[in-house]
């Protein structure tokens, strides 16, 4: 058979990159005029009505063609036309969202002038989904005449009805897994669907109505086992592949069928699901619609593939081929003027096409195949050479590119020696002036480099002036710098002064890649030097084993409050206002740190660790070693765990009461709406008051809610500076290798940011009850357990504050940290250690709380 193009009557461009699908195409006489209107929904929510007009040869189309073009809130899933609203049989436009419903009046004013003619979109009514939905069918559901009811498909297989304006029922789907094609046939009262286990099922109306109402899938499961009507089948056929569409016709030379558009073949069945007939395709469909029965008992049908072809069956048989410009999604046939019978042809970019089968002929030939001789040699020494790239390709294992010594770029960070001497702090709540102090980054390239973004990142309450820069390209072997200026913004210390600079990139090929470069900031940001003080709540013993150093010599940017001869003592002063004193021992080897509160100790004891092993490197001792004697200051850092828990629970509550709140003003209006739309006035009865009230309720604890988290914010930044410390005194408590150290610092340190749905407390204690239960373990059989139950927000923190006493005894009894197997055997080597089984965990830590504590 000869193969035609499709004639072209009007054709035209939706939009510009606009994306359409199956349900975005409804040819109707949506404005009950008598002619047909074409109705296109996008995914990027624009809505437009086409009225086509005949155009000559050569001549451009009107643009009074498009009659609407309307901008939605919304993606448009689907759009239909039928009776949806009460009280007349006009047609109305239904357009599917994934989140609601909305059915529209439209309506046309015709003009005096030839460009006069005024369309407008008047909403009905909306309905508001719970769910996603995913496609939608309607019909005289029951047998209703006169109007017709709507049946949204969710995602998760939920039917929902509405009764036009009203709400019906839903029900879900039985072993429904993916949404398929639904279609509703009038003449059996039934729905059609296609499941994901490639099954046709048919539903009868009456069963869904009187079935069990379900609120959830377990709902709907739990009605297997007895409880109320069971949502049953009618029949069902399985076709072995997964549906494009359903359809169902009803002509009168012919019986009522069910056509199956499947993925390699059109099935019919009869409406008690025997099979009529089956036509196996050799494409791929992409659209189907049976349209007319020319002879009694047969069924014409066009079927769109993705070869750009329309082709028209009789049942079986193949009766005409039509070329088309592209591939159709949805096809219709639409009646325009004196003009009946048009294909309309939508494409998944956007074409729209009105087109006729006519004769003019594609002379377009395949071009003949020149036979060759294959050359087997030739063939072998190909497949050799592929082999051996495979095989080099295989070699490593590593999935991530491996960098090379000379990278393509390289980004350094320079720290100026001195504070700004014009501070560039800005928009700052601390109640003191601020220093700043300036960053230069640099960023060399070897090649050529496109999209380059510079972030640098510093945790707060520390700021940048510009944390991200962006330059279209660095040109080969050449340099950009960029200085920035870091500042103190918040009135609370930072838990960590080592910031990182980032700079990902592309290279010439394409390939993203990315460069990290870590700084440190000077101590002197955030705190200047001041008169000690002698007293002090919180205090910590730092033991060496060289000879002790004098304090200007390890500190000698702090020595401008201090004499000249107490060089045995230093006062650090916060910008936050909290004082901490530094003291060291003319005899022995030991330092002190005291301060008021137990978390800012930790940027001053980290930085007197790493000043002392700084000098002894430069002096040659290789044995330097800090140590700490104990006790760990479990009971305060408690209290910062107990803190930041407690408001965790307020950020809670202020929740709670927010929703019940928020649900009694909702109420509270639709009582109000209700008087002022009732035509005979009513005293509202204090409704007013109670209005204005709840309102300042409102208020207030929205303030109160932002208080809280503003406070909650600061306290995890306290409660990190205090984990800091207590990881570091245990490292010098037990001497712990580096890689142990990484492991501590990973148990405790596991989150950046801290958020009411998965936080602190429950990450630290699924992580340090890992430990225990692997390589700080009594037995090698206690290694087996495995966690089971879900990170949650606990109800208070005594478990954590226990699991974290016993990692501690553990630790003194010569536990140690490490993630290979070989920990079974090390930790069974723990003296004085008992096998204690997770389901006993809790109550023999209860009971033996005396006999397992820290040191």
């Amino acid at each position: 058979m000869s193969l035609f193009k499709a004639r072209d009557w009007w054709s035209t461009v939706v939009g510009e990159q606009e994306e359409f699908d199956q349900g975005c195409l409804c040819v109707a006489d949506v404005d009950n005029s008598g002619n047909h209107k074409i109705i296109v929904g996008s995914y990027k929510g624009i809505l437009r009505i086409y009225s086509p007009q005949p155009a000559k040869p050569g001549a451009a189309h009107h643009p009074e063609e498009l009659i609407l073009e309307l901008q939605l809130q919304d993606p448009v899933l689907q759009v239909e036309v039928g009776k949806f609203v009460s009280g007349t049989e006009q047609l109305h436009l239904a357009v599917l969202h994934p989140r609601k419903l909305s059915v529209y009046a439209f309506s046309g004013t015709l003009g005096t002038v030839e460009h006069g003619n005024q369309y407008q979109l008047k909403l009905m009514y909306e309905h508001n989904f719970q769910r996603t939905a995913c496609n939608l069918t309607f019909g005289g559901f029951g047998g209703v005449k006169g109007r017709d009811l709507i049946c949204i498909q969710s995602m998760d297989g939920m039917l929902t009805f509405f009764e036009q304006e009203s709400f019906a029922f839903g029900r879900f789907l039985p072993g429904c897994l993916l949404p398929g094609p639904l279609k509703y046939s009038s003449r059996t009262d039934s729905f059609i669907t296609v499941s994901s286990s490639r099954q046709i099922e048919n539903y009868k109306y009456q069963v869904l109505a009187i079935a069990a109402d379900a609120e959830s899938r377990q709902d709907s499961e739990q009605q297997k086992l007895g409880s109320g009507k069971r949502l049953t089948r009618d029949w069902m056929v399985n076709i072995g592949e997964q549906a494009l569409d359903i359809s169902i016709v009803s002509f009168n030379q012919a019986a009522s069928s069910i056509l199956v558009l499947g993925e390699r073949n059109l099935f019919c069945f009869k409406e008690n699901g025997q099979l009529r007939f089956m036509k196996k395709l050799e494409y791929n469909p992409s659209c189907f619609l049976p349209y007319t029965s020319v002879l009694e008992g047969t069924i014409n049908t066009l079927i769109g593939n993705h070869n750009n072809n329309l082709l028209i069956y009789q049942d079986v048989a193949l009766k005409w081929v039509a070329q088309l410009p592209h591939v159709p999604v949805s096809v219709h046939v639409a009646n325009f003027q004196d003009l009946k019978g048009v294909v309309v042809t939508l494409s998944d970019a956007g074409h729209l096409q009105c087109s006729y089968l006519g004769t003019d002929p594609s002379f377009f030939q395949a071009p003949k195949v020149e036979s060759r001789e294959l050359d087997y040699d030739e063939m072998d020494k190909e497949m050799k050479e592929l082999l051996k790239v495979i095989r080099e390709a295989t070699k490593s294992q590593d999935i991530l590119h491996k960098a090379e010594n000379d990278d393509d770029l390289k980004v350094a960070v320079s720290v100026a020696p001195s504070l700004d001497v014009i501070s560039q702090a800005a928009d700052n709540t601390v109640d003191i002036a601020v220093p700043s102090i300036s960053l230069k980054v640099t960023i060399w390239s070897r090649f050529s480099v496109h999209d380059v973004k510079l972030s640098v990142c510093v945790q707060s309450p520390l700021a940048v002036t510009q944390d991200q820069l962006r330059f279209t390209a660095i040109e080969s072997g050449t340099s950009r710098d960029v200085t920035l200026s870091v500042f103190l913004k918040e009135n609370f210390p930072p838990a960590d002064l080592e910031e990182d600079a980032v700079v990902s990139y592309s290279i010439p090929t394409g390939v993203p890649r990315i460069v990290r470069c870590t700084f440190s900031l000077p101590l002197n940001l955030i705190c200047q030097p001041i008169q000690p003080s002698k007293n002090a709540v919180h205090k910590i013993t730092i033991d060496t084993n060289q000879p002790p150093v004098s304090l200007s010599t390890i500190f000698p940017d702090f020595l401008g409050e201090s004499d000249d001869e107490q060089t045995n003592v230093l006062g650090f002063k916060l910008l936050s206002g909290a004082t901490i004193t530094l003291l060291a021992s003319k005899t022995s080897s030991r330092y002190r740190v005291q301060c008021d509160q137990f978390e800012d100790l930790w940027l001053i004891t980290k930085e007197l660790i790493q000043r002392l092993e700084e000098y002894f490197v430069r002096e040659g001792a290789k044995d330097f070693r800090c140590m700490f004697p104990g006790p760990l200051p479990l009971q305060e850092y408690f209290q910062l765990i107990d803190r930041h828990f407690e408001l965790r629970i307020n950020a809670e509550k202020y929740k709670e009461l927010l929703s019940e709140r928020a649900v009694q003003y909702r109420a509270i209006q639709r009582r109000l709406l209700t008087h002022f739309k009732d035509k005979t006035p009513t005293p509202l009865r204090n409704l007013d008051t109670l209005l204005d009230g709840t309102y300042r309720q409102l208020t207030a604890l929205g303030d109160a809610a932002e208080e809280n988290q503003a406070n909650l914010y600061q306290v995890f930044t306290r409660l990190k500076s205090g984990t800091h410390l207590l990881v570091q005194l245990i490292g010098l408590w037990q001497n712990l290798s580096p890689d142990e150290m990484s492991i501590l610092k990973a148990t405790f340190l596991p989150l950046m940011q801290d958020s009411q749905e998965l936080g602190w407390e429950e990450c630290v204690d699924a992580a340090v009850t890992h430990l225990l239960r692997t390589c700080l373990s009594k037995s090698s059989r206690d290694q087996t357990l495995s966690l089971t139950s879900q990170l949650s927000m606990p109800k208070d923190t005594n478990r954590l504050k226990k699991h974290i006493t016993l990692l501690c005894d553990r630790l003194s009894k010569g536990g140690r940290l490490s993630l290979t197997t070989d920990s079974a055997q090390q930790a069974a080597t723990i003296s004085g250690c008992q096998t204690i089984p997770e389901s006993e965990l809790e109550q023999r830590m209860t009971n033996s709380a005396t006999d397992e504590t820290c040191p």
